[in-house]
């Protein structure tokens, strides 16, 4: 396993990779909360802007292991709230095509730092 890091996505805030190469061809990407990288907070607005900004740092992080969003295989989409379904899914097919990813999307009692979305991939080499 190598783990995968980039300047460019915000920094692990705990004991865990930005993702991990299992040499297999698969790349797993931790969940990204909507920080921006360049302020360490997140970006003003709803969860439209905190998805754009899960999702940039997401392809951030790809980019370091040699992929892109068209190699994502999965998502995990993590809600503060299932009503914010619709606004993140508008931002989401910004960001994918066909053929989409597999994707799951939950709502979770509460996210890490008061985040709305919170989300996670797998990339297929």
């Amino acid at each position: 396993m190598t783990p995968v890091h980039t300047n460019n996505a915000p920094a692990a805030i705990g004991p865990y990779s930005q993702a991990t190469d299992n040499g297999k061809g698969l790349v797993f990407v931790s969940g990204q909360l909507p920080i921006d990288p360049a302020t360490g907070a997140f970006p003003e607005g709803g969860v439209d802007v905190q998805t754009r900004q899960s999702l940039t740092n997401a392809k951030a992080i790809l980019a370091e292991a040699g992929l892109s969003l068209a190699d994502v295989v999965k998502t995990t989409v993590f809600l503060a709230d299932m009503n914010d379904f619709a606004a993140m899914n508008a931002v989401y097919s910004e960001f994918f095509s066909a053929p989409f990813p597999a994707r799951s999307a939950v709502a979770v009692k509460t996210l890490p730092k008061g985040a709305l979305v919170e989300i996670e991939c797998i990339a297929s080499r």
